[in-house]
């Protein structure tokens, strides 16, 4: 596995514990992260706001990505597209959700990060 395979298996990994603590150091400070429903997060503390906001109403999220595509590599950046399936407890209710995510990620101080992500509504 190349280490741009395992930070993909590593972010979907920290997702699916829904620590923010696990997921912090996989996202640039100055990252800007897309949802599918058009809410746009420019930087770390807003993206931490969103993210332990999801987790604290989505229970037992399992979070998986499909399909990856590597667009564009070299030693400083890649881009990925992928599928991606959600699926976890709202109010007790079993939920459902699946898309399509375009990442940027940069490579800084030695390690991989996210520095842009698209996610979108699958057509």
């Amino acid at each position: 596995m190349s280490e741009l395979e395992k930070f993909v298996q590593d972010y979907e990994r920290a997702l699916e514990t829904q620590q923010w603590n696990k997921v912090e150091s996989l996202i640039h400070k100055d990252a800007c992260i897309t949802f599918s429903n058009g809410k746009i997060l420019n930087g770390i503390s807003a993206i931490e706001v969103a993210y332990k906001h999801n987790f604290s109403i989505i229970k037992n999220e399992k979070f998986s990505i499909l399909n990856l595509n590597w667009l564009k590599i070299s030693e400083q950046f890649a881009i990925y597209t992928f599928e991606f399936h959600w699926q976890g407890l709202i109010n007790g209710n079993t939920v459902e959700g699946n898309g399509l995510g375009t990442t940027t990620i940069i490579k800084e101080n030695g390690n991989w990060q996210i520095i842009a992500e698209h996610l979108g509504k699958a057509s």
